[in-house]
């Protein structure tokens, strides 16, 4: 099973830029929010219910200005993601204790969970690195985002 490339898992209508919510909670609720009508999810709010299920076990700030809230669930088909810029930053419990700027939500079928965890791991390899991460930040549009995802996994190829 080939791991999908984080930018064909990202449509310009799932990304926002400068989201802006005084708490982790809303975040995390503005982001399944993005995934509304995505032919993939079957069921919202039972992806919301996941997806802070999940985060009730352990924080998904990452460090270095990621959030990556993320879950399995029957309600979705696919694996699905969104992505946002935060402004102003939010707290996110992080492990480094930094506000988070960069969410990335991904959501996956239960059946999946070796194709999440590969798609979560690609995720964290290429913000973990400061060019990137400063690119997204940067990023003023939608379609930047998806060019920035694309440029990083093409280098992550060579």
């Amino acid at each position: 099973m080939s791991v999908p490339a984080i930018n064909d898992l990202l449509h310009p209508d799932r990304i926002r830029i400068g989201l802006s919510t005084p708490t982790k909670s809303e975040a995390i609720d503005a982001m399944v929010d993005l995934l509304d009508g995505h032919p993939s999810i079957t069921t919202l709010p039972d992806v919301r219910d996941a997806v802070f299920k999940r985060e009730s076990t352990m924080s998904t700030g990452v460090g270095h200005g990621l959030g990556l809230p993320h879950a399995k669930t029957s309600a979705a088909s696919d694996t699905v993601a969104a992505f946002a810029t935060v402004h102003p930053p939010v707290d996110f419990d992080a492990i480094d204790s930094k506000p988070v700027d960069l969410l990335l939500l991904l959501v996956g079928p239960e059946a999946d969970a070796s194709l999440h965890i590969k798609v979560l791991g690609r995720i964290s390899r290429l913000v973990h690195q400061r060019p990137i991460r400063k690119a997204l930040s940067e990023a003023n549009d939608p379609d930047t985002v998806v060019r920035t995802f694309q440029d990083a996994e093409a280098a992550l190829h060579q």
